[in-house]
């Protein structure tokens, strides 16, 4: 499937869960990506097991914990916890996940994304959310652009 397909039906849920939201926001993009769901009217869910809140949100320690839990997942983490958050998923039963990734590496395992789609997942492996449809804006669509050149943004998933 392309891209912008999966993106559109990723950003068709309104349950998503972040993972990697720092009380410690900088330029950090979990966070970024956070704020912005918030903004467009999602039901975003903070994941994080070191803290209970970020700013004014409840913080949750991992997916399981979610009340009524949540549709898609965007994983901002580092590569290492990218397989267990995607196992979790799994076991949930959710089947779109985003790892987020720019410049760099990001939050993209190989191992992780094959397992997903081994169990049904709709995996995204790079790119950003905030690069396509509502919850855009124009720097991060110029920024998905050039990074489909790189490859950091997948052209199909």
């Amino acid at each position: 499937m392309k891209i912008a397909q999966a993106a559109e039906e990723f950003l068709a849920h309104r349950r998503i869960a972040v993972t990697g939201v720092s009380r410690d926001a900088g330029s950090h993009g979990s966070n970024t990506v956070f704020d912005r769901l918030v903004e467009r009217g999602y039901e975003v869910f903070a994941i994080n097991p070191n803290t209970e809140t970020i700013g004014e949100h409840k913080a949750y320690p991992d997916l399981a914990s979610v009340p009524g839990g949540v549709e898609a997942v965007v994983i901002g983490t580092s590569p290492i916890h990218a397989m267990a958050t995607m196992q979790q998923a799994v076991e949930l039963g959710i089947t779109s996940v985003w790892m987020h990734r720019s410049v760099d590496a990001g939050s993209v395992d190989a191992a992780a994304t094959a397992y997903g789609r081994e169990h049904g997942v709709t995996v995204i492996d790079g790119g950003c959310p905030l690069m396509f449809g509502r919850a855009a804006d124009g720097g991060h669509k110029f920024m998905c652009a050039i990074l489909k050149l790189t490859g950091a943004v997948p052209r199909t998933v």
